[in-house]
């Protein structure tokens, strides 16, 4: 090789190596980048199911407020203190609350900056909500001055007029609120795509720019080193004349051997799979010795004899061709050793061929890059759990609300609303036909309330799921749902399951079930419905049909901002909560089938 070339050969290989450098340095600053934008965004999004709870409890809030009044002007003869306190508590955070919202929030993490669409929002809905707080401070304060009920009548009339506005509005800014963090999600997800696309072309720009040349240029250097060993030995067994020439070539040739010998792991093999000769670095990582002479390489790289064979066909398929890649072998101590071997074909003579093999020892960054993928596992188990872990609490703090909120109900308006209906039949007025017609009506519309109270107080919390287990709790369901619609609503427990669950697990599939005979009773407009509970050992199902018109469920999938989409959303996220699956089976026309899987633990 000429010394131009071998410059040549420097700048080239200089030139792969900072392409392999500008490779790596580019890999590893998409990975930042992307680290950076996906914290960033998830950041972002950090506080957006918290907006959502607390603007959904402000319409809570809003109606807690109207019924306090109605029930402080129209119900009660004497307002009591601790009533008015009690609307004055209301009121009061009611405003801290649209305060948090509109304004942000340090220490509930709400951002002070919003969109333009939600901040207009709130500029619409501000002066509705200052017509009805000013309205309930003007009517407390003639409730402190004791002032007569008509008086208060012009504030009710607003707070009346005002409160369904105020609830149309919130009902607009929670849509905004959920349509903007979907919109995150999804830019996120379009960024994280694109620094993919960019990562794969890079790996793949490297592999035919740098690593591809570079075999190729150590198969022909290779190549060369072989062709010069054997012309140098040649020329020394020809001529005696040239011994000098020979001593010297022997040497350099020797040099050259030993630097091989004990710094490459290289081998020699004819087509058969024999050995010709074998590095001394390379023999003592198989433990070679001369007594092992005879066996064949694939013999002596491995003890296990599925990969011997393995090794025998490489060595059969590509022995023309030539082969790289990374293998696992098994060592005499059984342990396991990863390997970057390239065969190369080598043409001594016509038809006379030989195989090179050289190899890196890789062992250890096999060993570094488990670790690493070990360690990426846990620590996306570890964020996993922890998300369950918020959902669960989530969920379990819903479920304390929605409690104590039935408590009130039945214990405060339920009472009430019956010692209304019982002075109300004690009327005796002058005109005694008009009198009976309004107290059978006042009777009637008593009884409804104290109806709907009691639905919705079961609704809210049945006793049965406490004291008796999902079983009981749903067989009362739909005994108590078929009394109050009118329909038939049916329950069954096909394989007699008696089991107590957790009270996360069974709140969510009670709350499930529910869900799926309200959806058939308010949409499917339905007259039967069934619902079916089995079980296996490590499987609990449950499956809600009904006879009703069904629906196209790939057009509810793509209208996620509706009723009926968001309820199928909800569906989903409660499901999954629990490590569950749902499936949804509907034919327009026909009815609709619902089935819930979730795993019994044991």
């Amino acid at each position: 090789m000429s010394k131009d070339n071998q410059e040549a050969e420097k700048i080239t290989f200089k030139n792969l190596r900072r392409l392999y450098f500008f490779a790596l340095l580019t890999i590893a600053l998409t990975i930042i980048i992307s680290q950076f934008l996906v914290q960033y965004n998830l950041n972002q999004q950090l506080s957006d199911s918290k907006i959502i709870n607390f603007s959904g409890k402000q319409r809570m809030l809003s109606q807690k407020i109207v019924k306090e009044v109605l029930i402080l002007h129209y119900v009660s003869d004497t307002a009591s203190t601790k009533q008015i306190s009690h609307l004055k508590e209301v009121l009061a955070l009611w405003k801290k609350n649209q305060n948090a919202l509109e304004n942000g929030n340090d220490s509930l993490a709400f951002p002070k900056e919003k969109s333009e669409t939600i901040s207009k929002l709130y500029l619409e809905i501000n002066p509705i909500f200052k017509k009805v707080v000013e309205a309930t401070d003007s009517f407390l304060q003639n409730l402190k001055q004791k002032k007569q009920p008509s008086e208060n009548k012009k504030y009710v009339q607003i707070i009346l007029e005002n409160e369904g506005t105020f609830l149309a509005k919130m009902n607009q800014i929670v849509t905004q609120y959920d349509l903007e963090a979907h919109e995150k999600v999804t830019e996120q997800r379009r960024i994280e795509y694109w620094i993919f696309g960019f990562t794969l072309l890079v790996l793949l720009l490297e592999f035919f720019f740098i690593f591809k040349p570079t075999n190729k240029k150590i198969e022909r250097l290779i190549a060369k080193l072989l062709s010069s060993e054997k012309k140098a030995l040649k020329l020394a067994y020809d001529t005696e004349i040239l011994s000098e020439i020979k001593e010297n070539s022997v040497k350099e040739l020797k040099s050259l051997n030993y630097a091989m010998e004990n710094t490459l792991l290289y081998c020699r093999i004819a087509p058969d799979g024999s050995i010709i000769h074998i590095g001394e670095k390379f023999a003592k990582l198989l433990n070679y010795t001369k007594f092992s002479s005879n066996k064949k390489f694939s013999e002596v790289l491995t003890v296990d004899e599925k990969e011997q064979l393995n090794f025998d066909r490489l060595i059969f398929e590509k022995q023309r061709s030539g082969w790289q890649g990374e293998i696992s072998i098994l060592n005499k101590e059984a342990q396991t050793i990863w390997l970057d071997l390239s065969m190369v074909p080598v043409m001594i003579k016509k038809d006379e061929l030989e195989l090179l093999i050289v190899c890196f020892n890789i062992t250890e960054r096999k060993k570094a890059q488990r670790e690493v993928e070990r360690l990426n596992l846990e620590n996306t188990t570890e964020k996993i759990n922890q998300q369950k872990i918020i959902s669960s609490k989530i969920v379990e703090n819903q479920e304390n609300e929605q409690n104590r909120i039935a408590k009130e109900i039945h214990d405060g308006i339920g009472q009430m609303l019956t010692g209304l209906k019982f002075s109300l039949e004690s009327i005796n007025l002058d005109d005694r036909e008009k009198s009976e017609q309004k107290i059978e009506y006042l009777k009637k519309l008593s009884l409804d309330i104290i109806k709907g109270v009691r639905t919705a107080t079961f609704n809210l919390m049945p006793p049965e799921l406490s004291d008796h287990g999902i079983v009981s709790s749903l067989s009362k369901l739909t005994q108590e749902l078929s009394k109050l619609t009118g329909k038939e609503i049916l329950f069954y427990n096909k394989t007699d399951f008696d089991q107590r669950l957790d009270s996360l697990i069974e709140i969510n599939i009670y709350r499930l079930t529910q869900e799926a005979i309200n959806n058939a009773i308010k949409y499917a407009e339905s007259s039967h419905i069934i619902v079916q509970l089995s079980h296996s050992e490590s499987l609990l199902s449950i499956i809600v049909d009904d006879n009703g018109k069904g629906f196209d469920i790939h057009s509810v999938d793509k209208k996620r901002n509706s009723e009926s989409g968001m309820g199928l959303l909800f569906m989903n996220e409660r499901i999954q909560y629990i490590n569950g699956r749902v499936f949804i089976k509907s034919i327009p026309g026909e009815g609709t089938r619902i089935t819930f899987n979730i795993p019994i633990l044991k």
